[in-house]
């Protein structure tokens, strides 16, 4: 129930459910994000309702994550799991969802917040229909990621030239990096307001001491564990990983464990990429250093962080990157792909290293500088712990997504004056509370 004084939005993600299990699935960062900038955004005054599609017949409609925010699923397409570039014939059905709801609760959200292009195609509708206000976060870029494809999918065209709309009629795109914004404007157009807004962490992402973190998952001491978390998808890499640890162990490295923690099950899209690191695992003769430890829930993740010597990202692109500054809250040094907002999250011989992308050579050179600097690694240990400030925290987040939604608001209301970054910071403009703005 809404309350009367408090001003509803609405954050569409419609293939990444906030009330969904992490590491289903194609399911990741944005799920994460989605929801933890949902909750901190309804403790600053709003009331959040957060829009996903319905994927199984036995989920609630409505799943309550904290007091005024809540996760609304709606029918659009079969009850099932449909692959991401499968579900675009599906949004007309759900932005009717949407707005049957919207009839039925007799509530109009002000502004939406769309997350990913097909969400993005929804929210770009609404503001045509009911003159929203937009904000929208892309989260992933077709330019980007179809250029590291050998092919692209027939549905290319269509998200290319949505995204480039997305970026030119919204209100506002929020960017998750510097260097997200300047991808969105070497590759689509320079027009359009980004502003970047960074992703956070929770507190609950600490160093926990490595020896306790070990005897909770069971894993040897004397290891030396190089640990990877996330999807398995060709863009993230695993391969260059897979092939420098084996650089690694047949230069005669002791005690190495590779542990390659996400995925869902083999039956998934992410199965097959699975079975092909499996099989490579095998040809490589890398079976018992290597740990395929599965779907982490995402809560038990600092325990996996703190256990590790290195977490390594070797994704070809990253908008941004969530993992990177996990692992770094919990203080273990980061080696990460020289891409995208992956630049911005991590801190050269400071937080960890960046190095090229496919490159097993210099990856392999990078892990064993982690792992044999005893010295230099405690040194980035100490440095990457003392990095996790507020910077990278969802409340931190929030607070600057608050203040653009405040300011996108008020701007509506005065007649669209011309937009000014610096006060959408609200430092040149005293901005009414949320509640204020209830319309």
């Amino acid at each position: 129930m809404v309350q009367p004084n408090r001003q509803a939005i609405a954050l569409i993600s419609d293939h990444a459910d906030p009330a969904g299990e992490i590491g289903m699935e194609e399911a990741g960062g944005q799920n994460v994000y989605v929801r933890r900038i949902g909750e901190s955004l309804a403790e600053l005054g709003w009331q959040v309702d957060i829009f996903t599609r319905r994927s199984a017949p036995d989920d609630p409609a409505i799943v309550e994550h904290a007091p005024h925010c809540r996760t609304i699923r709606l029918k659009a397409g079969p009850e099932a799991f449909v692959p991401r570039n499968e579900l675009f014939a599906y949004m007309p059905e759900f932005l009717a969802a949407f707005q049957k709801f919207q009839t039925k609760q007799a509530i109009r959200y002000p502004l939406i917040h769309s997350n990913y292009w097909l969400s993005g195609w929804v929210g770009l509708q609404l503001k045509q229909e009911q003159n929203s206000q937009l904000i929208h976060t892309y989260h992933s870029l077709g330019a980007v990621k179809y250029d590291a494809l050998q092919s692209r999918p027939a549905i290319a065209p269509t998200r290319l030239g949505i995204e480039t709309e997305l970026l030119e009629r919204s209100d506002c795109v929020v960017a998750t990096s510097p260097q997200e914004k300047e991808v969105l404007n070497r590759y689509y157009a320079d027009q359009g307001r980004v502003e970047v807004i960074p992703c956070g962490t929770t507190p609950n992402f600490h160093n926990i001491p490595k020896a306790q973190a070990r005897q909770n998952l069971g894993w040897g001491r004397e290891k030396k564990i190089v640990l990877y978390v996330g999807r398995f998808d060709p863009r993230k890499g695993i391969e260059t990983l897979v092939r420098a640890c084996a650089q690694l162990k047949n230069q005669g490295y002791q005690h190495l464990q590779l542990v390659l923690a996400g995925g869902s099950s083999l039956e998934s899209l992410d199965g097959a990429e699975r079975r092909r690191i499996e099989a490579l695992v095998r040809e490589l003769d890398l079976s018992a250093e290597t740990l395929f430890a599965g779907r982490i829930p995402h809560d038990s993740l600092p325990w996996h962080y703190s256990a590790a010597d290195v977490c390594v990202i070797p994704s070809y692109y990253e908008p941004f990157g969530l993992v990177s500054i996990e692992a770094i809250a919990c203080g273990t040094p980061v080696i990460a792909s020289r891409v995208g907002g992956l630049k911005f999250s991590v801190i050269p011989e400071e937080t960890g290293l960046l190095v090229q992308p496919r490159n097993v050579e210099e990856l392999a050179q990078a892990i064993e500088r982690v792992l044999e600097d005893e010295l230099w690694a405690k040194k980035l240990k100490k440095q990457a712990n003392s990095d996790s400030n507020p910077r990278f925290s969802w409340k931190s987040s929030a607070m600057q997504l608050s203040n653009l939604y405040r300011y996108s608001l008020a701007r509506s209301i005065m007649h669209d004056q011309p937009w000014n970054p610096e006060v959408s910071r609200l430092t040149a403009l005293d901005a009414p509370a949320p509640a204020d703005l209830v319309v």
